[in-house]
């Protein structure tokens, strides 16, 4: 018992610092654009000169479940895309146009079929 004691607060430990992902999740970004089932580059801020910008997430082992895109800002779903997942390795991803006067903090949620938050993500839009 007390063998398992270092090994169960490592994994706490490592769960609070966000160092293991939700199961299911293997990657989520921001991104310009999707080439070849790819994003192309990492945004993180985004300039009031862009308009659109794409949430990318890679899934494992979810078939047979329904993953939703809920884009969330100033505390509202302001879009929701839901995606049938049809194998172990899984790319999907949404697209949102943004208004000029939608500056601040954008959230991007990835719920389960069940509304199970698997990763949740933001940008900021200058």
């Amino acid at each position: 018992m007390k063998a398992i004691q270092p090994i169960f607060l490592l994994l706490v430990s490592l769960l609070f610092a966000g160092l293991v992902q939700a199961a299911g999740v293997e990657r989520g970004q921001f991104t310009t654009a999707v080439v070849d089932r790819e994003p192309v580059d990492e945004v993180i801020e985004v300039g009031p000169e862009q308009d659109r910008i794409t949430y990318f997430t890679e899934l494992r082992d979810l078939t047979g479940h329904q993953i939703t895109h809920q884009w969330m800002y100033d505390d509202s779903v302001m879009f929701e895309k839901t995606f049938s997942i049809g194998g172990p390795r899984w790319r999907v991803w949404s697209s949102k146009n943004l208004r000029p006067e939608w500056t601040g903090t954008w959230v991007v949620n990835t719920l389960d079929d069940d509304g199970t938050l698997l990763m949740s993500q933001s940008f900021n839009r200058k």
